[in-house]
């Protein structure tokens, strides 16, 4: 098997992993949102992340004001807008887990498919 054979196999190979990754994703969404839209499971997971957006942003504020050292509203904004950014998105991977886990599993099934058949091609069974 010359190069470019096998890198053009494997390009191949490679492109029908992505391409099951994303189908299994897809099936994986579908199957959890049961045919409904995304935008109201992503809203309602954001406005179930603003208490532990709410927290990170007090963290934040808080935490920009150490023993002795110069007060300042400026770094005590942007320690709570990092804090409440932080907090969001923590909030928002919590909420939205049963969905993530959904997609990836579906998206690990497919790719298991496709590689499983890669290697029965490579290593076939002669059952006789």
């Amino acid at each position: 098997m010359d190069l470019t054979h096998w890198s053009r196999s494997n390009a191949d190979y490679g492109r029908k992993l992505l391409n099951s990754g994303i189908e299994g994703a897809r099936s994986g969404r579908e199957a959890f949102l049961n045919g409904e839209s995304l935008t109201p499971f992503l809203s309602e997971s954001v406005r179930r992340a603003l208490k532990p957006a709410a927290l990170g942003a007090c963290i934040g504020v808080l935490s920009s004001y150490p023993g002795c050292r110069e007060k300042s509203i400026g770094r005590a904004l942007a320690y709570g807008l990092l804090g409440g950014a932080i907090g969001l998105g923590a909030g928002v991977a919590w909420e939205s887990r049963s969905l993530t886990a959904s997609v990836a599993s579906g998206a690990l099934g497919h790719v298991g498919r496709v590689r499983d058949e890669h290697w029965l091609t490579k290593h076939p069974i002669d059952y006789a």
